[in-house]
This record gives C-alpha cells, structure tokens and sequence, in this order.
C-alpha cells in the first residue's frame, strides 16, 4: 500500500508535467457547436473592452511562439536572380535570411509597367504536394495576375518545402519560424523602394490562411488582408506549423482563429470560404461575429465574406476572381488590364513555370555555406 507521502508525491510530479505541457488547441479542438457557442459568449459590447481583449490575445500570441524577443535581422543582402520577362511582369527568385544562417526561399514578380510607386501583396500558400505550396498552378495564376494589374508580389515556401529544406516542415516550432520568416517577407517587400508602404497585402489558402491572419495581427504593416478557407470558429489548424505552439490558450485565457483575424480591425478584409472545410457556417457565424467588432470602429463595410457553398478547400478561381477585385479596389490596382469580355479576370496571360525554373538554390546558385541543417540545430537556433 503507497504511503500518503508517496501519493503526494506522486500527484505533484504529475500535476508539475501537466503544468509544463503547452495547452495546445489543435485540429477541431472545439465542435462546430462549441465553436459557435465560444463567440456567442465573447460577444464585442464596447469598443474598450474589444481592445482589452485584443491586447490579451495579441500577448498570448507572442507569448505562445516565444516571440517576446524577435531575432535580430541578419544584415545580408538578398540573393536575387534569374529575371525572366513574361507577358507583363517579370519573375526572379529571392533567398534572404530571416535567422542569420535561416534562408527565406521564393519568388518575387513585378509589373513590367511603369509605375511612381506599386502596392505590394504577400502569398503564403498553403499546404500541398506534387509540387509543393509555390509551385503549384493556383499559387503561379494568383502571384502572375496581381502582377499584371500592378502590383509586386513575393511568394515564399513553407518551412520545409520548396527550397526551404532546412529542417522538416513539421518540426516542434514551425509556427515560431514560419511567423518569424514572414515578418522578414514583409521586411523584403518593404524594403523595396518602389513599393507603397500604406499599399501593403497578404492573401493564402489554408496553412497559408493561417499566416495571413497571423502576419496581420502581429504588424501593422499589413493594410489588407485576404484569409482564404481558413477562418474557423471551431478548427484551429492541423498542422504543427499553424498550432503546434500554445498560441490559443494559456490557463484561463482562451481564443480561436476567429478573434485572431478579428485583430485586422480597422484594416479591410475579406474573408473567403467555401462549403465543403470548416468555413461552411462562416456566412452565419464568423463573419458576423467579426462583423460585429468592425462596427465598433463604425467600418463595418470594411470586411467582407465571398462564400462559395459548392466549391472545396482550395484557391481556385472563383475563389481567386473574388480575391482580384478586392484588392484592386483596396491597392488600387488596374483590375481593367486583365478583365476580359466576359466581365473575368482573364489568367490565361499567366504563364506556368517548370518547378526547376523557380528554384532558387541550384548547381549554378548553391545554398549559401553558413545554411544552417537539420531539425536539432534549426530549433537551437530558435
């Protein structure tokens, strides 16, 4: 028979783990019911409690990816190359550091038509193989057309994928790193000359989505968002890169993907969602719960929601179509240059490019020596 001490004992290195363990919130961690039922009791009655919430969650963020203190940003120009003029924009693929010996991979493509100055859009991908997040043909047509109407855009890999084979996609702090290299993406485009920084995006699909809504929350830089087939009461994410990290809960504190993009307000936004993931209920749930906490800032009719209930998770074209007009009128972009007679944004101009083009790192541009490999030492380093 165990002593009462024993038990004690006992009980206290087991509550002593369970208070180490992250209080991670992943997958479907809510019902759709729970999920609902979660907004409805954090409903935004006054724009200061809305704040102070905000406040609360934006620190939970930080706090959950250990981000409190921000690496330093390596001081290493970017490596640039391989400009191809294509029919109205051109394509070069970029490498930067975002941990001094962590390299950012993608690539950049800008309007061939000249311009005082441009908007610039982000676009993280999402989740996919054969081939990888970039280049895929619905990552190539998004990135190539919002060239074409005048913007410049920069597309990166996930941690993992693409030339971005550092370490695993799905090691411990993915969302940690992928957070952090997409602060230095937004550093690139921003330190572009040419680029309008009160005209700053970002848009992706899926995982992608998550780093949208992420990306905005955590800077202001970004003036418009577009979170695709991702905003979810009740899903949290299902990989390790986009919850694998407490960045929802913390003892009694508790949020979901729905207050995270929340933290866009005032800056326009429009939510995407399709009828076949966990964004089927968003007309009837999400969207106007965060339409709610716009109207506190009297800019309700600066977000907005396309649902398109019998297409899948994805960013195919409609769901592109709808993306394209929303931030020509928010960029200003020429949405007119690419629209043809039938009223669409007419893609045909973007050409699909072999994945061994895209590449950035090959035999005549090798990975830079200080390319720092493998899991253990990438999560030293973080």
């Amino acid at each position: 028979m165990k002593s009462v001490a024993t038990v004690i004992l006992q009980a206290f290195i087991v509550g002593s783990a369970w208070a180490q363990t992250p209080e991670l919130c992943q997958g479907k961690y809510f019902t759709e019911e729970q999920g609902k039922a979660f907004l409805e009791s954090h409903p935004a009655t006054t724009k200061a409690a809305w704040e102070a919430r905000s406040v609360a969650i934006k620190n939970q963020i930080v706090k959950g990816m250990q981000l409190e203190n921000l690496p330093a940003q390596p001081a290493s120009a970017p490596i640039i190359h391989s400009k191809r003029a294509m029919d109205g924009y051109t394509i070069e693929n970029v490498a930067f550091q975002s941990v001094e010996g962590i390299y950012v991979t993608g690539n950049l493509y800008r309007p061939l038509k000249k311009q005082k100055s441009y908007a610039a859009v982000l676009c993280p991908h999402g989740h996919g193989e054969n081939p990888h997040g970039r280049f895929r043909e619905q990552t190539q047509k998004r990135c190539a057309t919002l060239a074409r109407m005048g913007a410049i855009v920069f597309v990166w890999d996930m941690v993992g994928q693409g030339d971005s084979r550092q370490c695993e996609h799905k090691m411990p702090k993915a969302l940690k790193l992928q957070t952090i290299n997409a602060i230095r993406a937004l550093d690139f485009i921003s330190s572009l000359p040419e680029v309008d920084k009160q005209r700053i995006a970002v848009t992706g699909e899926s995982g992608g989505g998550t780093q949208t809504f992420l990306l905005t929350a955590l800077d202001d830089r970004v003036k418009v968002s577009v979170p695709t087939v991702m905003v979810s009461s009740y899903f949290f994410g299902g990989c390790v890169c986009e919850s694998g990290m407490p960045i929802h809960k913390n003892g009694a504190h508790q949020t979901n993907n729905v207050e995270i993009a929340a933290l866009a307000v005032p800056r326009p936004m429009l939510l995407i969602s399709d009828g076949d993931d966990w964004t089927k209920h968003t007309p009837e749930v999400e969207f106007p719960h965060i339409t709610s906490i716009y109207k506190l800032y009297g800019k309700a009719d600066q977000v907005q929601n396309v649902h398109l209930p019998d297409e899948k998770h994805d960013y195919g074209p409609s769901k592109r179509q709808a993306m394209y007009a929303f931030l020509a009128k928010q960029l200003k972009l020429d949405l007119k240059s690419v629209i043809n007679a039938s009223g669409k944004v007419d893609e045909t101009a973007s050409r699909l490019l072999d994945q061994k083009e895209l590449e950035v790192f090959n035999a005549q541009h090798p990975r830079p020596g200080n390319a720092v490999m493998g899991d253990a030492k990438i999560m030293e380093l973080l």
